[in-house]
């Protein structure tokens, strides 16, 4: 019976879910919980509101070195735990508040004059993480597989009607005065939505998001012919990185219909990837006419705000996709944390 319970508590630490300690969303988090748990112990502390102050502040004094300290070391130490068997990674999360713990205690024990035992700080910072990593544990349950899952659904739903009926508009443009294009059009829309029914719930090679947005844009050329014009400029982006599926083309998809489209001429989209240290940098950049309708600036509004979902559901507060118009040209720019395949 002990051996069995032994096993259990062993098999429910494997399974506790840590967060990404690397991850702007994950800092923000702990340290709100943090100083919300550094409150309530003033209060409960002190009798008068005059004191309220100074006993938030003596505590903060002590959980603001300890959060941050092992926040760093988590961090940085990432990719060691990553080694770890899974309890073992938990019981490294846990003895790194401790020893940032026993390390602050050591050096305000002499403004402190010794009020603070450290047994006592070691209590409540084993406490706070124990609550802080239930409540990670219990928001990714929450998040993965069902809910991400189906939100990451969801979206995608709502971009491929758009990418099918423009499409299907592309090879109905040619269809009489060029069958032969026609019948190759077709076998390249059959052979994008074989690529489409795909699983979305994991991050793909940037070079497939690439190959997918070139075989959409060679579908809008038979339409738009020489007016729609594409410049990429990739060449410091390396195509082994991870990023969100169906990021590129539907952001291609936006930059024809309210860019190039509404012109009745030739115009140009702008392609950018670039690596700046640990981040990527994309910008889609398409004319902007002043004078369109209303539809299409909802339409507009509706996928780029399917887009930082989807961003969000990926890289949490780690991405961002912001919009401006300047010389008559929309921007579209977005920046996530470079990942790529077999790293931790």
């Amino acid at each position: 019976m002990g051996q069995d319970a032994g096993g259990r508590r062993r098999q429910n630490l494997g399974t506790l879910r840590l967060p990404d300690f690397c991850n702007l969303g994950t800092w923000l988090r702990v340290l709100l919980a943090v100083n919300a748990m550094a409150l309530l112990g003033a209060v409960h502390g002190t009798r008068r509101l005059a004191a309220l102050s100074d006993a938030f502040v003596e505590s903060a004094a002590y959980v603001e070195p300890i959060a941050i300290g092992s926040l760093i070391l988590l961090c940085g130490g990432q990719r060691w735990f990553a080694r770890l068997t899974p309890p073992l990674r938990v019981l490294a999360t846990l003895l790194v508040p401790l020893a940032c713990a026993a390390v602050t205690a050591a050096l305000l024990a002499p403004l402190d004059e010794g009020q603070t035992s450290l047994l006592r700080i070691g209590f409540w910072t084993v406490l706070a993480v124990g609550m802080l990593l239930a409540w990670f544990d219990l928001a990714a349950r929450a998040y993965a597989p069902a809910v991400a899952e189906a939100r990451l659904m969801a979206l995608t739903a709502r971009i491929r009607p758009h990418f099918l009926f423009n499409s299907l508009n592309a090879v109905l443009g040619v269809i009489r005065s060029d069958p032969r294009r026609a019948e190759t059009a077709l076998e390249e829309l059959a052979e994008l939505f074989r690529s489409l029914m795909q699983e979305n719930r994991d991050l793909v090679p940037l070079s497939s998001e690439i190959a997918l947005s070139r075989q959409y844009l060679d579908l809008e050329r038979l339409r738009l012919g020489e007016r729609l014009e594409v410049r990429w400029d990739i060449e410091s982006c390396p195509p082994d990185a991870l990023v969100p599926p169906l990021m590129l083309q539907p952001l291609l998809e936006n930059a024809v219909y309210h860019g190039i489209e509404p012109l009745g001429e030739r115009g140009e989209i702008g392609v950018t990837f670039a690596r700046r240290q640990d981040r990527l940098v994309f910008e889609i950049v398409n004319p902007c006419e002043q004078a369109q309708g209303g539809n299409h600036h909802a339409g507009n509004r509706m996928a780029l705000d399917n887009i930082r979902e989807r961003l969000a559901l990926f890289f949490d507060l780690e991405a961002t996709l912001t919009t401006q118009t300047e010389d008559r040209r929309f921007v579209v720019r977005i920046e996530l944390p470079y990942r790529r395949e077999g790293a931790n």
